[in-house]
Protein backbone atom coordinates (compact mmCIF):
# COMPACT_ATOMS: atom_id res chain seq x y z
CA UNK A 1 0.00 0.00 0.00
CA UNK A 2 2.59 2.54 -1.24
CA UNK A 3 1.22 5.85 -0.84
CA UNK A 4 -0.37 5.45 2.18
CA UNK A 5 -0.31 6.55 5.72
CA UNK A 6 -0.46 4.10 8.81
CA UNK A 7 -4.06 5.70 8.99
CA UNK A 8 -5.48 4.94 5.68
CA UNK A 9 -4.31 1.48 6.57
CA UNK A 10 -6.11 1.00 9.38
CA UNK A 11 -9.02 2.18 8.10
CA UNK A 12 -9.05 -0.61 5.29
CA UNK A 13 -8.97 -3.03 8.05
CA UNK A 14 -11.90 -3.12 9.74
CA UNK A 15 -12.25 -5.40 13.03
CA UNK A 16 -15.64 -6.26 15.02
CA UNK A 17 -16.14 -6.01 18.07
CA UNK A 18 -12.87 -5.17 20.68
CA UNK A 19 -9.53 -5.61 19.27
CA UNK A 20 -6.93 -7.94 20.06
CA UNK A 21 -4.81 -5.60 22.03
CA UNK A 22 -7.99 -3.91 24.29
CA UNK A 23 -7.02 -5.37 27.12
CA UNK A 24 -3.41 -4.55 27.48
CA UNK A 25 -4.33 -0.86 25.66
CA UNK A 26 -2.91 0.82 29.17
CA UNK A 27 0.29 -0.98 28.92
CA UNK A 28 0.71 -0.30 25.41
CA UNK A 29 0.12 3.36 25.54
CA UNK A 30 2.42 3.67 29.11
CA UNK A 31 5.05 2.13 26.86
CA UNK A 32 4.39 4.03 24.17
CA UNK A 33 4.25 7.51 25.81
CA UNK A 34 7.66 6.55 27.57
CA UNK A 35 9.01 5.81 23.66
CA UNK A 36 7.95 9.27 23.13
CA UNK A 37 9.70 10.76 26.09
CA UNK A 38 12.58 8.60 24.46
CA UNK A 39 12.15 10.41 21.25
CA UNK A 40 12.15 13.77 22.47
CA UNK A 41 15.42 13.01 24.38
CA UNK A 42 17.25 11.94 21.09
CA UNK A 43 15.75 15.18 19.66
CA UNK A 44 17.38 17.27 22.27
CA UNK A 45 20.57 15.25 21.85
CA UNK A 46 20.90 16.39 18.60
CA UNK A 47 20.12 19.72 19.45
CA UNK A 48 22.53 20.14 21.86
CA UNK A 49 25.07 18.70 19.25
CA UNK A 50 25.82 15.20 21.58
CA UNK A 51 28.28 12.89 20.26
CA UNK A 52 26.62 10.89 17.62
CA UNK A 53 27.42 7.05 18.73
CA UNK A 54 25.46 8.06 21.51
CA UNK A 55 22.72 9.80 19.57
CA UNK A 56 22.83 6.26 17.97
CA UNK A 57 22.60 4.20 21.05
CA UNK A 58 19.56 5.60 22.07
CA UNK A 59 18.47 5.36 19.00
CA UNK A 60 18.95 2.04 19.25
CA UNK A 61 16.52 1.37 22.19
CA UNK A 62 13.83 3.19 20.70
CA UNK A 63 13.73 1.22 17.72
CA UNK A 64 13.98 -2.07 20.52
CA UNK A 65 11.28 -0.73 22.28
CA UNK A 66 9.19 0.08 19.68
CA UNK A 67 9.92 -3.59 17.71
CA UNK A 68 8.91 -5.58 21.70
CA UNK A 69 5.77 -3.50 21.10
CA UNK A 70 4.97 -4.87 17.61
CA UNK A 71 5.74 -7.98 18.74
CA UNK A 72 3.15 -7.94 21.56
CA UNK A 73 0.43 -6.22 19.18
CA UNK A 74 1.04 -9.18 16.74
CA UNK A 75 1.00 -11.67 18.92
CA UNK A 76 -2.61 -9.95 20.27
CA UNK A 77 -3.80 -10.24 16.94
CA UNK A 78 -3.36 -14.18 16.07
CA UNK A 79 -4.25 -14.58 19.48
CA UNK A 80 -7.70 -12.64 19.37
CA UNK A 81 -8.38 -11.45 15.88
CA UNK A 82 -7.15 -14.48 13.94
CA UNK A 83 -8.62 -16.92 15.98
CA UNK A 84 -12.32 -15.03 15.80
CA UNK A 85 -11.97 -14.70 12.31
CA UNK A 86 -11.05 -18.25 11.78
CA UNK A 87 -14.11 -19.13 14.24
CA UNK A 88 -16.75 -17.51 11.63
CA UNK A 89 -14.94 -19.17 8.73
CA UNK A 90 -12.11 -20.49 7.00
CA UNK A 91 -12.25 -17.72 4.12
CA UNK A 92 -12.48 -15.44 7.25
CA UNK A 93 -9.31 -16.82 8.85
CA UNK A 94 -7.41 -17.43 5.85
CA UNK A 95 -8.12 -13.16 5.34
CA UNK A 96 -6.81 -12.17 8.98
CA UNK A 97 -3.57 -14.54 8.47
CA UNK A 98 -3.03 -12.69 5.37
CA UNK A 99 -3.06 -9.46 7.13
CA UNK A 100 -1.13 -10.79 9.59
CA UNK A 101 1.75 -12.12 7.27
CA UNK A 102 1.39 -8.58 5.34
CA UNK A 103 2.24 -6.78 8.82
CA UNK A 104 4.89 -8.99 9.63
CA UNK A 105 6.62 -8.66 6.41
CA UNK A 106 6.21 -4.75 6.89
CA UNK A 107 7.97 -5.24 10.22
CA UNK A 108 11.03 -7.39 8.83
CA UNK A 109 11.47 -4.59 6.35
CA UNK A 110 11.59 -1.66 8.56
Amino acid sequence: MSGTTPADQAATHEHDGPHGYTDRKAEYLKRLRRIEGQVRGIARMVDEDVYCIDVLTQVSAVTKALQAVSIGLVEDHLGHCVVDAARQSPEAGQEKVKEAADAIARLVRS
